[in-house]
Parts: C-alpha cells; sequence; structure tokens
C-alpha cells in the first residue's frame, strides 16, 4: 500500500506561479510511476505531468509544457509540479497519483493506470 497526502493549493493571479508537493508513504520502493492530474468542474480528469521514478523521464501535457515542471527529491518520495505562467484555464482540483508501472510517453497519462490518489487540492488562477 502507498498513500499520498499533498499539500495546500492556493489561488494566485494570472502569470504567478506556485509548487504542489505530494508526499508517499508506506511501499514507495514499488513506485513505478508518478504523475499530476487535474479536474476542472463539469470536465473530465486529465494528466497534467508524469515522471517515471526509475529513470526521471518526464512527460507533460501540451497545454502545459514550457510552463509546469514535474520533479521528484532523491528519496524518490516527495514529487513536486512547479507552475509557473499560471492562466485562469489552469483552475482545477489537482490530484497526485502513483502506481507499480514503469510509466512511459504512452501511458503516464492514463488516469485508470493509477492505483494510489492524494486528497485533492484546489488551484484558482484569476484574470
Amino acid at each position: 500500500q502507498v498513500q499520498l497526502v499533498q499539500s495546500r493549493g492556493g489561488s494566485v493571479q494570472a502569470g504567478g506561479s506556485l509548487r504542489l508537493t505530494c508526499v508517499a508513504s508506506g511501499y514507495t520502493y514499488t513506485i513505478g510511476c508518478m504523475g499530476w492530474f487535474r479536474q476542472a468542474p463539469g470536465k473530465e480528469r486529465e494528466g497534467v505531468a508524469g515522471i517515471n521514478t526509475a529513470y526521471g523521464s518526464t512527460y507533460y501535457a501540451d497545454s502545459v509544457k514550457g510552463r509546469f515542471t514535474i520533479s521528484q527529491d532523491n528519496a524518490k518520495t516527495t514529487l513536486y509540479l512547479l507552475m509557473n505562467s499560471l492562466k485562469p484555464e489552469d483552475t482545477a482540483s489537482y490530484y497526485c497519483a502513483a502506481d507499480t508501472f514503469a510509466c512511459y510517453g504512452g501511458s503516464w497519462g492514463q488516469s485508470t493506470y493509477y492505483t494510489y490518489w492524494g486528497q485533492g487540492t484546489q488551484v484558482t488562477v484569476s484574470s
């Protein structure tokens, strides 16, 4: 079992930055892939960024490339999402996720592949 606990989100103006944190505990050595997803009201959950925890390979949705950065600490138990140049359309509930599979470019964004989820945190970007 793996438990994921997220930091609080926040509210910023367009163009601002936020960093989200997700701390994993339990059988963290089994984790092969971690990701960030978001869900806005009335919309489906979408993948934002993913990371292969063994190799450090990172993957991004086109909508956030160049603005968001996913990373992990050396112990591979803390996941970060640095969000720069935020836009109002980035407003959503953000969730971290983890699973044992080793993600790659074609799989990281599939929410159904992930077993473990954080509690979610709200990010609001005002114009």
